[in-house]
């Protein structure tokens, strides 16, 4: 990569998960950061594969105490998480903001998920078509009179999911330069 990339030494785990992370992390990467991608043992996703561009992967089986263990040594010289899951699911792997970011204050843990850490839909799974749905976007979307045509997933996943968590690490980042404060992406 090119010397002047805005993002070059930067470093970023990415937790393998659907579309929005990986996107997260190619664009990232696509601007100079050092993006892995930490994959669970055995999976071999092609939708995941095409958003790969310019990354590392490692397959680590994070119920192992080998496997966290690893990823908590790459946590501890990484300057960006980016956790895909639903709430819990990192905290039932010990791998929780609490527990990487005590190692690791400059850490920006960043979580991606589709209704947030708390509420009423937290614990529910989100798909682009539930956000459009949900934000009155889908009825907009289509003719007259006609059921709504619903787009593919770069509406809510991508431009409101990926794109507002990398504007997210972006200013984390920004933010970080000014102090060693735990800052949290969520």
């Amino acid at each position: 990569l090119p010397s002047a990339m805005a993002l070059r030494g930067v470093r970023v785990l990415e937790m393998a998960g659907l579309a929005p992370a990986p996107f997260v992390g190619m664009i990232l990467a696509d601007f100079g950061a050092s993006v892995v991608r930490v994959d669970r043992v055995g999976s071999n996703s092609p939708a995941t594969a095409l958003l790969a561009r310019r990354k590392k992967s490692i397959c680590l089986n994070l119920t192992d105490r080998r496997g966290s263990s690893l990823l908590k040594r790459l946590a501890n010289n990484s300057d960006v998480l980016i956790d895909p899951y639903r709430p819990g699911v990192m905290e039932k792997l010990g791998l929780s903001p609490r527990v990487l970011m005590a190692s690791n204050p400059k850490l920006i843990y960043a979580r991606l998920t589709g209704y947030g850490q708390t509420g009423p839909l937290a614990r529910k799974a989100g798909h682009d078509i539930n956000y459009l749905a949900i934000a009155g976007i889908l009825s907009m979307l289509g003719r007259k009179e006609e059921n709504p045509i619903p787009p593919i997933n770069l509406l809510a996943d991508f431009c409101g999911g990926s794109l507002t968590c990398v504007i997210g690490i972006l200013l984390a980042l920004l933010r970080r330069t000014e102090t060693v404060q735990k800052i949290r992406v969520a």
